[in-house]
């Protein structure tokens, strides 16, 4: 029997959310998000790409000016009005240092303690195979949290605007993983969790067809997934994270 979830910390104040693609919060993370905006904590997105190779219907260029803006809707409904934008290619995002070099200086500029990503193993708890996207982007978070702190690792360039280090990251949770922790949500961030997701319309309706209901889908999904971390978590709808503490 799987052990119980612990309470993810909250000795923190900002956070800075790291993943590949608009939608990759909003399937079950963004309700933790949307409890950590209403308690007053700062909370940034950074996406590695704009999700322009997400629906199959839509050319590479309007698909992703559909889906920035979606995810940008989507972050309003849980609280975050600061969301950025890497321009790695969706689909072929490589790990390697100059993604490593991107994610360590936004971690510069945000100087967060928490560090957010979604599930960097290669499966999804069995044989659900993963997205490379979601491992390159996930592996990258978890190397660049350390690289943002060390002076010698991507040096600023003197006089080039450069961040200075940041060594406060405290620890890196990671949705959609083997579970280590959980926070607890009330309904009112269900409630914007579900609208966050709802946001992506475009993208829901190229996954369940034109008679689809993108609300319907959100909160049903939402609520799966806050009820899997529920069973481990005393009962509470929860979002659940696998911790990596620095």
């Amino acid at each position: 029997m799987a052990a119980d979830l612990a309470p993810l910390p909250d000795d923190w104040g900002r956070a800075l959310a790291v993943v590949a693609h608009p939608d990759d919060l909003e399937y079950g993370a963004a309700a933790a998000v949307a409890e950590w905006t209403a308690q007053g904590r700062e909370v940034a997105y950074l996406l590695a790409t704009r999700g322009e190779a997400g629906i199959h219907t839509l050319d590479p260029g309007e698909c992703a000016r559909v889906r920035e803006a979606e995810q940008r809707a989507s972050a309003a409904a849980v609280g975050v009005t600061v969301v950025e934008f890497l321009d790695h290619r969706d689909g072929v995002v490589e790990y390697g240092v100059p993604l490593r070099r991107d994610i360590a200086l936004a971690i510069r500029r945000h100087r967060p303690e928490l560090v957010v990503t979604l599930n960097h193993t290669d499966t999804w708890g069995g044989t659900a195979w993963n997205s490379p996207d979601h491992c390159a982007v996930g592996r990258a978070v978890l190397d660049a949290a350390g690289d943002a702190g060390n002076r010698w690792i991507f040096p600023p360039v003197p006089g080039g605007g450069d961040p200075e280090p940041w060594d406060g990251v405290r620890r890196v949770a990671v949705a959609g993983a083997d579970p280590t922790h959980a926070v607890a949500v009330s309904q009112e961030s269900v409630e914007r969790a579900v609208a966050s997701l709802a946001e992506h319309r475009a993208y829901i309706t190229a996954l369940t067809g034109p008679d689809g209901d993108p609300a319907a889908y959100a909160r049903e999904f939402v609520a799966a997934v806050l009820a899997r971390s529920a069973e481990r978590f005393g009962g509470r709808p929860s979002v659940a994270f696998r911790v990596f503490e620095r």
